[in-house]
């Protein structure tokens, strides 16, 4: 990689990536970052991918989206270079359709959230807020609908086999590096299946989140990777200057709106992404990405830090029953992993400023993980919710370094100091008690309604689970 010639093409390339993003809703995925899985409001956290034409060509064009056959030619020349860089075969076909602004709209609101309810919106929007990420009152649908008709330059749609091209002015420096970046999706998931080599759909992502966001990470890490490659091999010194007069004119009103969670979140899978697929690359080239498709990575974790993948999965921590342990009114509603990546979001990039842990300290917070698993509890008939998660550390000095860090979030979150009772803290606001625990390499968080309840779901998940 010729690192020292691309500063600032990289930065443009990033930027490029947050403005386009990948679109995970309704069975499509396009060039538009989403929520990471972890509490992710978005209808469906992954989807697959389409399959991808034979070299250099193997597309039809919709008639209502007709593509000018210059563009054509062009946008088949891309793909013959993109397949010449990364070395894998591609197979199958797809459709190339154009869209106008109000097209992609129409497509938003008909479409990607067609299946998402007002009512699950809200829900999610709470469970958000549950953890301090969000303001329980906050229209996740408007706001995900502006910002998809915002953002999207393109996407795939796996179940009608079609690329929808978003039209600006022109086929210009920004749409050919989109229009890469989209190819080398197709490539990926016709020779690394993602929907059942890497078990990346919604089904699976639903409740194993974390593991989706790391496979997410390698997917858009490994693209950003060959755009790069594209861009320094292949665009014209005019396509590099229009990305970059791209950059210095960008303008997202939408995405600065973002709670400050989700800003970071976006850019997760392709900052991050990139960073660990260049470790890859740096130590054994194309073949260790091919080696990461088939052994990919599991954590958020591991891409934060790839010295830990292959080797450092996670421990595997369960919860008991607590919708049992609340009584009949009460139902599971989330059960899922936070991993070290939300875990540090928690900490930094909470919805109260004034609550945020300085980012280097959430980060070494964070850093210790080792495994994790939280429950939210529903009581449909009061609308009250609950939540438990339990950490596990790899060592006692990072459990404790992280209770320090949490005991500091909590203090300026809830607006009181902690209180000791026993072996646990508490925080008592109105309308919520909450319980903080550390036990040896274990940390437990819990939130309920009041305080029986608290100290109920506290005694059952530090309760060895049973085979």
């Amino acid at each position: 990689m010729k690192s020292n010639q691309s500063s600032l093409l990289i930065i443009a390339l990033l930027l490029l990536c947050l403005c386009s993003g990948l679109c995970v809703a309704a069975g499509v995925v396009g060039f538009f970052v989403s929520a990471s899985p972890e509490l992710s409001a978005a209808p469906a956290t992954q989807a697959p991918l389409i399959s991808p034409p034979d070299a250099g060509g193997g597309t039809d064009t919709s008639p209502a989206g007709a593509i000018p056959a210059e563009i054509e030619s062009q946008m088949d020349a891309i793909q013959m270079q993109v397949i010449q860089i990364r070395g894998l075969e591609p197979r199958g076909t797809f459709t190339r359709t154009l869209y106008s602004a109000q097209d992609l709209r129409e497509r938003v609101v008909n479409d990607f959230f067609a299946d998402y309810s007002e009512e699950e919106a809200r829900e999610d929007a709470r469970v958000l807020a549950l953890f301090g990420l969000l303001n329980p009152d906050f229209d996740l649908i408007g706001f995900y609908t502006d910002l998809y008709s915002e953002q999207i330059a393109g996407f795939y749609d796996n179940e009608t086999k079609e690329m929808v091209i978003v039209q600006g002015d022109g086929f210009f420096g920004p749409e050919k590096i989109t229009y890469a970046h989209e190819y080398m999706h197709a490539l990926q998931d016709q020779n690394f299946d993602f929907e059942k080599g890497l078990n990346f759909n919604d089904e699976s992502c639903e409740t194993e989140a974390e593991r989706c966001t790391a496979v997410l990470s390698l997917i858009e890490g490994e693209a950003t990777l060959l755009e790069l490659e594209w861009l320094l091999g292949y665009a014209s010194n005019r396509d590099r200057q229009e990305i970059l007069d791209f950059f210095n004119t960008f303008d997202s009103p939408i995405l600065d709106s973002a709670p400050a969670f989700m800003q970071e979140d976006f850019i997760f899978p392709y900052e991050y992404g990139y960073q660990f697929a260049q470790a890859l690359y740096d130590e054994g080239g194309w073949a260790a990405l091919d080696a990461a498709f088939a052994n990919p990575p599991v954590t958020t974790e591991q891409i934060l830090h790839p010295g830990k993948y292959p080797q450092e999965a996670p421990v595997d921590v369960r919860l008991p029953d607590l919708a049992a342990v609340l009584g009949p009114d009460w139902e599971l509603f989330d059960d899922n992993s936070m991993g070290e990546w939300y875990t540090y979001l928690i900490l930094a990039f909470g919805h109260d400023p004034q609550a945020r842990v300085a980012e280097t300290e959430a980060a070494q917070a964070a850093e210790g993980w080792g495994g994790d698993r939280y429950n939210v509890l529903l009581s449909p008939e009061s609308g009250q919710m609950a939540m438990a998660l339990q950490t596990v550390w790899d060592t006692q000095e990072d459990a404790v370094e992280f209770a320090g860090a949490f005991e500091a979030y909590a203090d300026a979150r809830y607006g009181v100091r902690s209180l000791e009772e026993g072996e646990f803290i508490r925080w008592e606001i109105p309308g919520e008690s909450v319980i903080f625990l550390l036990d040896g390499l274990r940390s437990f968080w819990i939130s309920a309604p009041d305080r029986v309840q608290a100290e109920a779901i506290l005694a059952a998940v530090r309760a060895p689970y049973p085979c």
